[in-house]
């Protein structure tokens, strides 16, 4: 076991449970479409993030040391994918004229993970705080990956969850317009945190 588990455990969930973008999509997601809707955000943020903290686990948080502007445009191609996100949610229909596909599939939440600010700053600080290279680099950073996996997906899904908690509060169409767009407001401020 890693000798700073409770440190690196009580990271991972501070990080992983605080509001963000990811969270904040799967409460709007979890409202509006219910959980099973839901799953493929679920799955898109779980693999999506696991596969960014494995791939700086073998090497990719290098090039981030050494080529920090990239860092930075992977923030302006989130910022806008965040931008557009905030967009159509704001401007979803409220009623159950909308109750089809949730526009939210696997495949664009897995790419958004490498594009995520917050999501890759955090990889970034637990790859290059917990995983040394040497003798316990394959346990370590097996740790790390597993932890990333569990983690996320239990946070995304406490999130929809959260979302879906709060679908019993809706009693009219007013409620429904006014939670999107609080989410919508939401993911807006979570790209202001980016800059600050």
């Amino acid at each position: 076991m890693h000798p700073e588990f409770l440190s690196m455990a009580l990271f991972w969930i501070v990080a992983a449970y605080t509001p963000g973008p990811n969270n904040v999509v799967a409460s709007y997601s979890g409202f509006n479409f219910g959980i099973k809707k839901t799953i493929p955000h679920i799955f898109g943020v779980t693999f999506g993030f696991t596969a960014v903290v494995f791939a700086l686990t073998i090497g990719l948080v290098n090039v981030f040391k050494l080529f920090p502007i990239i860092q930075t445009i992977l923030k302006y191609l989130g910022s806008l994918f965040l931008i557009y996100l905030a967009y159509k949610i704001s401007f979803s229909k409220a009623s159950n004229e909308k109750k089809n596909e949730n526009p939210i599939s696997f495949l664009d939440t897995f790419i958004f993970q490498f594009l995520n600010p917050k999501g890759v700053l955090i990889g970034i600080i637990i790859v290059s705080t917990y995983v040394e290279y040497g003798e316990n680099y394959l346990n370590y950073a097996t740790q790390v990956v597993l932890f990333a996996f569990v983690v996320s997906l239990s946070s995304i899904t406490f999130w929809t969850f959260v979302g879906k908690y709060l679908r019993k509060f809706a009693t009219n169409e007013k409620y429904i317009k006014y939670f999107n767009y609080v989410m919508s407001v939401l993911l807006l401020l979570s790209i202001i945190t980016f800059y600050i």
